[in-house]
C-alpha cells in the first residue's frame, strides 16, 4: 500500500495557522506538531519556578516568560514554547515578528513520561544552537529530581543532578538561588 506523503509547511503558513489557532503547535523544519495539554502538577512546577525567578530578577536586566511565549531557533528552523525562559534585556525578536523571541539565556522544561526523552534529546540539541543559551533546567514532575546543565565553554556542558528537597540551586546566568523544595510546593509526589 502506498502512503500519502505528509504535508510540509512553510514558516509563513505555520505562523499564520498558529496566530489563528486556539492550540499551540511546534514547528520543526516544515512539520507542525500539536503540543500536549497541560496538567496541574507540571503547570504548578513551571509556575513556581516562574514566580521565584520573577521575584528574584525584579529590577534586573532580564525578562521571564512562561509556556505561551514562542521561541524561534533559526539554526534548526524550529518554533517551540519552552515551559519557562529567561531572556536578557533587551529581548531580541525574530525579524518582522512581535511575538517570537530569539535570545534566551535560560530555559526550563518540566518532564513528563511522554516528553522526557524529547526534552533531553532533540529539543536540547536544538536549544544548544542558540548563541545566548547558557543554562537548561529539567524538572521531573513525578519525583524530586532536577537536572541542571550549564554551558562551561563552546561545545561543553556540565550536568549537576539534585534529588533532595533541601538543596538550593544557583544559576550562572543571573543571581537567583532557588530552593528545590520551593519548585515542588503543592505537589503531592505520593499521589
Amino acid at each position: 500500500m502506498i502512503q500519502a506523503a505528509e504535508r510540509t509547511y512553510t514558516v509563513e503558513e505555520y505562523l499564520e495557522l498558529e496566530v489563528n489557532s486556539e492550540d499551540r503547535h511546534e514547528f520543526w523544519d516544515g512539520d507542525i506538531r500539536l503540543m500536549t495539554g497541560g496538567t496541574p502538577d507540571p503547570n504548578d512546577i513551571a509556575g513556581n519556578l516562574l514566580v521565584l525567578l520573577k521575584s528574584a530578577l525584579r529590577g534586573k536586566p532580564f525578562r521571564t516568560f512562561v509556556a505561551d511565549q514562542r521561541l524561534w531557533i533559526p539554526a534548526r528552523n524550529i518554533y517551540t514554547y519552552p515551559d519557562v525562559m529567561v531572556v536578557p534585556k533587551p529581548i531580541q525578536l525574530q525579524t518582522g515578528r512581535m511575538d517570537t523571541v530569539t535570545n534566551p539565556c535560560f530555559i526550563a522544561e518540566v518532564l513528563s513520561t511522554s516528553t522526557k526523552d524529547y526534552d533531553r534529546g532533540d529539543k536540547f540539541l536544538a536549544y544548544r544552537t542558540i548563541p545566548t543559551f547558557q543554562e537548561y533546567l529539567l524538572i521531573d514532575q513525578y519525583a524530586i529530581h532536577v537536572e541542571h546543565y550549564v554551558k562551561t565553554s563552546p561545545n561543553q556542558w556540565l550536568l549537576s543532578e539534585y534529588r533532595s528537597p533541601d538543596v538550593a540551586l544557583s544559576f550562572n546566568s543571573f543571581d537567583c538561588p532557588v530552593d528545590i523544595s520551593d519548585l515542588y510546593e503543592d505537589i503531592d509526589l505520593n499521589a
